[in-house]
């Protein structure tokens, strides 16, 4: 007698998703001149409750029981179920914005090459009121946007500027200088087009960086688009799991766990006291003012943000020098 609990060797069926099938190889259109196309895919939610069974026999049946499944196995980060399910991707990118993307090391690439072919007689543009200001507290972001007269001359210098990038690239072009040379000078504002092939459970850890709101501006639309315009269609499941799990948790190290710990049990000295020996209530030398520290911010931030909390410290006082006696 067969043991219902053996792996079978039914006939393999491809699994589709109607969703995605309707957008299939349509182009998704990302900043002004981007896009982003499915191509092709494997897998689906049920492919990963698949997956997973194998490890354990019949075990779960029910569309409710592969919810909880699913949650199950990302709540505590099994991966490799998740790895079953691929996708590859078709995508036009300013390149410094596909700089930050190919940075990503786990999927399968081939981009198109301007040494090969010619460049493609795209760039990104920048309206007069997109022009952010450089952050004065984070070097890698920016914080609101340029006055809008200084935007407008900006553009329009933008505009100038691109146009005799790709002019002087097509004098060499017609020169007959190689193309592996004569792009050499053009702006990074150049799209460039690439296949990406990626499984889902790397896309979900790209996507929660690169969704995240302090990711740049130009990759975090590419992101939002391929989440909530793809993934979310592709593994419905795995995508609410991923948001509750994942990129709306918070995320807290020992030393906030201790100091939350405190504050619920409302102990205001304990937490400042955990706080102080971890170094976040330093003050500056011979003031009553705090030393910055990143770490002490963000745990105040998602404090305030999260929780609607607002943390009050209490500071040490400042050392004062006794005189000798």
């Amino acid at each position: 007698m067969k043991n219902e609990d053996e792996p079978t060797s039914d006939k393999a069926v491809r699994v589709n998703v109607d969703g995605l099938d309707a957008i299939l190889g349509k182009r998704l259109p990302c900043l002004d001149d981007g896009f982003v196309r499915v191509v092709d895919y494997l897998g689906a939610d049920a492919s990963i409750v698949q997956a997973a069974r194998i490890s354990y026999g019949s075990g779960t049946r029910t569309v409710h029981e592969d919810r909880g499944l699913i949650r199950y196995l990302l709540r505590h980060r099994h991966t490799t179920p998740f790895e079953m399910c691929e996708i590859k991707l078709h995508v036009r990118v300013p390149m410094d914005t596909w700089r930050q993307w190919i940075r990503h090391r786990t999927a399968n690439v081939n981009e198109y090459s301007t040494r090969y072919s010619v460049a493609i007689d795209r760039t990104q543009t920048t309206a007069p009121g997109q022009w952010r200001i450089q952050s004065t507290r984070n070097r890698q972001g920016a914080s609101g946007f340029a006055d809008p007269e200084v935007g407008r001359v900006l553009s329009e210098r933008e505009e100038a500027f691109q146009a005799e990038a790709r002019r002087v690239y097509q004098e060499r072009i017609d020169a007959g200088i190689a193309r592996e040379q004569a792009r050499k000078d053009l702006p990074l504002s150049t799209y460039t087009e690439a296949y990406w092939k990626i499984d889902l459970w790397n896309l979900l850890h790209f996507l929660g960086l690169r969704m995240e709101e302090h990711a740049q501006e130009e990759i975090r639309q590419y992101a939002q688009l391929i989440g909530n315009e793809i993934v979310r269609v592709w593994v419905p499941l795995v995508w609410q799991a991923f948001l509750d799990y994942e990129f709306n948790s918070v995320h807290l190290s020992s030393t906030e766990t201790e100091v939350l710990r405190a504050l619920l049990a409302g102990d205001g000295d304990g937490a400042s006291a955990i706080a102080q020996a971890a170094g976040w209530l330093a003050l500056q030398p011979g003031k009553d003012v705090l030393r910055a520290n990143r770490e002490r911010d963000e745990f105040v931030r998602k404090m305030r943000e999260r929780f609607g909390y607002e943390v009050n410290w209490r500071i040490p006082a400042p050392a004062v020098e006794r005189p000798g006696g």
